[in-house]
């Protein structure tokens, strides 16, 4: 069963017979053929990823519940669901355009986590992009905000570090998880507009 996307996401993918060789110098001088001490942080940060993107809206809903905060609880669906989307559009955009993993390729390059699917986008950067995301346009404040992308950078970092994405990849990752959880943040406020109830102009009785 084919996967079929919209066809303006595709141009997301860059023209790679033009840009391969750029990204293959690039991903070179990030990815070292030997091992290194800084492989088994990188790794950590790697497969941290799906533990953060379910653990924050988990926490924060908790949070919430004991708080009988709505507003807290509502926070953690939107973020939940912009990862929900972000995980649709990165597995569709993976399976269609098929595109190999760098390691495959390209001999030199070492491997140094487990890669399964297609390489294009990354997965684990358009999640924690997502989740970076979601939480600053949740809580807008400078001490969220840039630990959050910081995170999300050393995620996206560490694909092409353990040689397992290009960072066409990486970048491609980066700007749909952050513009899956822009795109839920905005539905959702236009909903919550929608649905807001008015106050009544009846004549007091």
């Amino acid at each position: 069963m084919s996967i079929r996307v919209p066809l303006f996401l595709v141009f997301l993918f860059p023209a790679v017979s033009f840009s391969q060789n750029i990204d293959i110098r690039l991903l070179r001088t990030i990815n070292s053929e030997e091992i290194q001490n800084s492989d088994k942080y990188f790794r950590f940060i790697t497969n941290s990823d799906t533990y953060v993107a379910i653990g924050v809206p988990a926490i924060l809903a908790g949070a919430g519940l004991i708080r009988d905060d709505d507003k807290m609880i509502r926070n953690a669906f939107i973020m939940a669901a912009a990862s929900a989307v972000n995980a649709g559009v990165t597995l569709a955009l993976k399976y269609s355009i098929n595109r190999d993993r760098p390691f495959e390729t390209y001999p030199d390059i070492l491997k140094k986590a487990k890669a399964g699917s297609p390489s294009f986008p990354s997965g684990h950067t358009s999640s924690a992009f997502a989740t970076a995301t979601s939480v600053s346009l949740a809580y807008p404040e400078w001490y969220i905000i840039v630990p959050s992308f910081a995170y999300a950078g050393t995620v996206a970092y560490s694909r092409m570090h353990l040689g397992v994405h290009y960072p066409s990849d990486v970048a491609a990752g980066a700007v749909i998880g952050a513009g899956c959880a822009y795109l839920t943040y905005k539905v959702n406020k236009a909903l919550q507009k929608k649905h807001r109830i008015k106050p009544c102009d009846c004549p007091n009785l």
